[in-house]
């Protein structure tokens, strides 16, 4: 059987978790705002915190966009799994930016 990962939001306590595949806890980077932005919360161990703006571009493009560690002018678009479009629907319903992966 496959394993799953749990997205809860931080800055919603009440809100059920979010289940994923164990793979997310690799992916979610790609989706993650970087700490040193302006307004980003402090983050603890397993923490990300996803821009509401970028949440919404990226369900209306159906794609996200990963730079090369190589060559930053080389630039990759990645279609959406079913699975990440279906939790930047949860995170943009919800209005959720601050969350945590937690293992079942």
């Amino acid at each position: 059987m496959a394993r799953s990962i749990w997205v809860r939001a931080v800055d919603k306590p009440e809100l059920p978790a979010f289940e994923m595949p164990e793979r997310f806890r690799l992916e979610i980077v790609y989706f993650m705002t970087p700490g040193d932005v302006e307004g980003a919360p402090h983050l603890g161990p397993r923490e990300y915190w996803i821009e509401t703006e970028n949440v919404a571009r990226w369900l209306d493009d159906g794609v996200f966009s990963i730079i090369s560690p190589l060559d930053a002018e080389t630039v990759a678009e990645i279609e959406l799994t079913e699975d990440q479009e279906r939790w930047l629907e949860w995170m943009l319903r919800h209005e959720v930016a601050h969350v945590k992966l937690e293992t079942a």
